[in-house]
C-alpha cells in the first residue's frame, strides 16, 4: 500500500463538474493498493496518517497531528501511484491491485477512519475521473509505503 499525504489549508474533489468532497485544514491522501494489501495494512497506514506530526505548534515546529488540530482528511483512490516507468515512457500499472481487490480495501479504509477517529473524512469516488484542487501548506508532502 502506498499513500501520498499532502498537508493542505484547503482542498476539494470535483466529479462531473460537481464538488464531491471538500475540506479545510487537514490532509489530502492519495491511496494506491497492491494485491497483497490487507485490512491490517490499512489500519497501520491509518494510524500513521492521523498521528503524523506535520502541523506547526505554537513554537512554529512540526509537532502536531491532524488529530491534534481536529483537522479533516480527503481520501482519493489513485492506482497510478504504482505506475512503473523503469522501461519505456508509458507507465506499467501491473503492480497495482485490480478493482476487485482495491475497491473493497478503499471502502474499508474510509469506514475505518470514520468509525475510529473523530475527524471529518471526505472522499472522491473510486474509479471516477476526478479533479483535485488543493492548497499545499508548507509545502509538506510525505510518502508512506507499507509492504
Amino acid at each position: 500500500m502506498k499513500v501520498v499525504v499532502q498537508k493542505v489549508s484547503s482542498a476539494s474533489v470535483k466529479i462531473n463538474n460537481s464538488i464531491n468532497g471538500e475540506i479545510r485544514t487537514g490532509l489530502v491522501v492519495l491511496v494506491g493498493f497492491k494485491e497483497t494489501d490487507t485490512q491490517e495494512t490499512i489500519k497501520w497506514i491509518c494510524n500513521k496518517l492521523v498521528n503524523l506530526r506535520i502541523f506547526k505548534d505554537q513554537d512554529d515546529k512540526l509537532n502536531l497531528s491532524v488529530r491534534d488540530l481536529n483537522g479533516e482528511i480527503l481520501i482519493i483512490s489513485n492506482f497510478t501511484l504504482y505506475g512503473d516507468v523503469q522501461r519505456g515512457f508509458r507507465p506499467s500499472f501491473s503492480s497495482a491491485a485490480n478493482s476487485l481487490i482495491s475497491e473493497p480495501l478503499y471502502n474499508f479504509m474510509i469506514e475505518y477512519l470514520k468509525h475510529n477517529y473523530n475527524l471529518n473524512i471526505q472522499t472522491g469516488i473510486f474509479g471516477a475521473n476526478m479533479e483535485i484542487m488543493l492548497v499545499n501548506d508548507g509545502p509538506v508532502t510525505i510518502i508512506i509505503e507499507k509492504e
